[in-house]
């Protein structure tokens, strides 16, 4: 995974909890399963080579494999994460046709024309060399394969002391960018036919509904798992985000693109 950048290991114990806790398990971004149909949208998956960079905990790539008749190889920089996928996948009888495994910053390790299709949902989010990943999507992907993306995304405003205070509750690296430059950065990689979708009204509205309950019903459970200290920081956290989602500031995203051939 190209990404010089990109810290390791960011996603702690208390993090991963929490996420599965609102987002399902084995998912570390919102839309479930929703959202692995929209990034697959149009590629005609089934049977078809997948590659999920940023793969987390599994969940995406599971679904491509159960729901879409894919095959998979999802990478991801932490170990910690890769082996629970494993263990998961393992677990569902699907090691043969769902593999994980860690990689190093720097190039893919995958032959030229690997992968029919190129999936990611959230790790170009965190990755600094964006035109670096890109280009490496397109390496790995077969001619006429289909790439697409799922991100959390900025406004071409200056960061305010809002935006500065959810980076700092989330510990996280965020290298954000607007919708529109990430179609600059899809066309500039080679892709064709690209497009993009803005769904920051979409998730506006669900991470108000992810705050209500992580404060309601859920808040006695995430005090059991992880303590109340964690439990009042994931509210907070939340709170901070539907703040600078309903500002517009923080937005979410898709881009597709195809590889001419």
């Amino acid at each position: 995974m190209t990404a010089s950048d990109t810290h390791q290991n960011e996603y702690h114990d208390n993090m991963v909890t929490m996420l599965e806790l609102v987002w399902g398990e084995g998912y570390m971004a919102p839309g479930g399963p929703g959202n692995v149909a929209r990034l697959l949208r149009g590629s005609e998956p089934r049977g078809k080579r997948i590659l999920d960079i940023g793969c987390g905990l599994g969940g995406p790539a599971r679904e491509m494999v159960r729901t879409h008749g894919a095959f998979v190889t999802g990478i991801d920089l932490e170990a910690p994460l890769v082996d629970r996928a494993n263990a998961k996948a393992l677990a569902q009888s699907l090691t043969d046709r769902c593999r994980f495994q860690v990689v190093e910053p720097g190039p893919l390790p995958f032959d030229d024309a690997s992968f029919d299709i190129v999936v990611s949902s959230g790790a170009i989010t965190q990755t600094a060399d964006k035109g670096g990943l890109l280009g490496e999507c397109r390496r790995v992907l077969v001619p006429g394969g289909h790439v697409a993306c799922y991100e959390w995304m900025k406004s071409d405003r200056e960061l305010s002391d809002d935006m500065r205070y959810w980076f700092r509750l989330e510990g996280l690296t965020y290298e954000m960018e607007t919708l529109a430059q990430y179609g600059e950065r899809f066309r500039a990689a080679g892709f064709v036919d690209v497009r993009t979708e803005d769904a920051s009204d979409w998730y506006r509205h669900e991470a108000h509904r992810e705050y209500e309950r992580i404060r309601g019903e859920l808040y006695d459970q995430v005090v059991d798992l992880l303590g109340e200290d964690a439990a009042e920081h994931f509210v907070e956290d939340w709170r901070a985000m539907t703040v600078v989602c309903d500002s517009g500031e923080m937005r979410q995203g898709y881009c597709f693109g195809r590889k001419p051939g």
